[in-house]
């Protein structure tokens, strides 16, 4: 008999919300940055530092030769606040700043951690690498496919190592599982179902409109966004529930997941097609415009790929609120950050594969950071390259869209565009609010 489930990891990432910075100026062309040699210090500054954010920058600070200088957020308490845990942690304080701007211009900074509001990636990131810094910028890569596409012409213009938050590229257990699917060890693959049902994927009570709390430059943290006034649930915590600023569970937890259906085939392609199905179908006194319901079917050369989540709940598959199912004509392998398993096919009576006992998983946040940092030193890609991150947010994306334009998509990959489908493809590139403007 197949071993029984044991204890996983299911501390779900609730929203790195955080910082927007905006301003009235064009920004500057930045003096390049030095290069950092295998024996110097990494000297390495946060912009968004409320929650994922400051994690990656704990496991920065974690590595030996590496020093935290700068700080930026929009919002005064998390600003000093965070600043106050790193003067803790490193016995010096880093310097504070309401402009991300500003913090590009430091010539002693080497590389940048994005951990702002999905909508802000992309703006920064483009950025930081025309100022000569490496980036480490928090999944999804973009909040659209055409700033996905922005971003990845910018880490190749200017030659910039950039590491994606999509941490399971990192992982032991994670590779041991693809190596053995590979080998062919579950038959063929016919489908992957991936799943991730959370409770906080419905957002927050609705609240009326209200002044902008002390501290929080709210007009900086909207950014390249829509004008509009302040509500609390659409803020810290649950930004990611808006279309303005995220995506909904399958581009926050979704493209951890999606990422580990194509490594099983290391498929480099878009879908061929994309049909979802869904819609918000719970919680009227939540504020949420993402889809609390909502279940994708990708169709690729091989096999095929099905997200669905249940927002507001806490369990699916296999006793798990999230994971991966990969399914062969030999067995079924199910895999989350806690570990992997294996549920053999019969045949005659036999199991058609050799059962085997639960193997153990773990979190590889750090390991996916000490990965970056490597990097930063040996000029090399990192783990999550930021075109395998690019075609991750796309599927990501492409799920939203095929629901919220009620039509089966088809990527035109030459043509950058979804074919005969014009409602989709005014989706792809958010028209962003002057003075911003996307980078070219």
């Amino acid at each position: 008999m197949h071993s029984t489930r044991r204890d996983f990891l299911k501390n779900a990432s609730l929203a790195a919300a955080g910082t927007g910075i905006a301003g009235l100026t064009p920004l500057p062309l930045f003096p390049a940055a030095k290069r950092v040699s295998p024996n110097e210090k990494i000297v390495v500054a946060l912009i968004g530092a409320r929650n994922m954010g400051f994690g990656d920058l704990e496991n920065a600070m974690k590595q030996p030769g590496v020093e935290c200088a700068a700080l930026c957020d929009i919002d005064d308490e998390i600003l000093n606040r965070r600043a106050a845990d790193v003067e803790k942690r490193q016995g010096k304080a880093p310097e504070k700043y309401k402009d991300f701007r500003k913090l590009l211009e430091r010539k002693d900074v080497d590389a940048v951690i994005i951990g702002t509001p999905d909508h802000w990636h992309c703006l920064i990131m483009a950025h930081a690498c025309e100022a000569g810094k490496d980036v480490y910028v928090e999944k999804p890569m973009a909040n659209s496919i055409g700033e996905c596409n922005a971003m990845v012409k910018a880490a190749r213009r200017y030659n910039r190592v950039v590491q994606v938050g999509q941490q399971q590229r990192s992982g032991a257990h994670w590779k041991q599982a693809m190596d053995f699917m590979k080998a062919g060890k579950i038959g063929q693959l016919r489908k992957v179902l991936v799943w991730g049902n959370f409770g906080y994927g419905i957002g927050q009570k609705k609240v009326p409109d209200s002044a902008v709390p002390p501290g929080v430059d709210f007009d900086m943290w909207l950014g390249p966004a829509p004008q509009r006034s302040f509500n609390a649930a659409r803020f810290h915590g649950s930004w990611r529930m808006f279309w303005d600023y995220g995506g909904g569970l399958i581009t926050d937890w979704g493209v951890h997941l999606l990422d580990m259906a194509l490594w099983v085939k290391d498929i480099k392609e878009p879908p061929l097609a994309v049909m979802s199905s869904g819609g918000n179908r719970a919680y009227p006194d939540h504020a949420h415009e993402t889809f609390d319901t909502l279940a994708v079917n990708y169709e690729l050369k091989d096999y095929d790929i099905t997200w669905q989540h249940t927002a507001g709940t806490e369990s699916g598959p296999y006793g798990r609120n999230y994971g991966l199912a990969y399914i062969g004509n030999d067995a079924t392998l199910v895999i989350d950050r806690g570990g992997w398993e294996l549920f053999p096919e019969k045949e005659k009576g036999q199991d058609k594969v050799p059962d085997m006992p639960f193997q153990k998983g773990r979190d590889y946040h750090e390991d996916h950071m000490k990965n970056f940092l490597e990097c930063i030193k040996s000029r090399k890609d990192p783990n999550c390259t930021v075109e395998n991150a690019r075609l991750v947010a796309l599927y990501a994306h492409a799920g939203n869209l095929s629901l919220r334009t009620r039509s089966r998509l088809e990527w035109d990959e030459g043509r950058q565009h979804f074919r005969d489908n014009p409602r989709a493809n005014a989706l792809i590139t958010p028209a962003y609010r002057r003075p911003w403007k996307l980078p070219g």
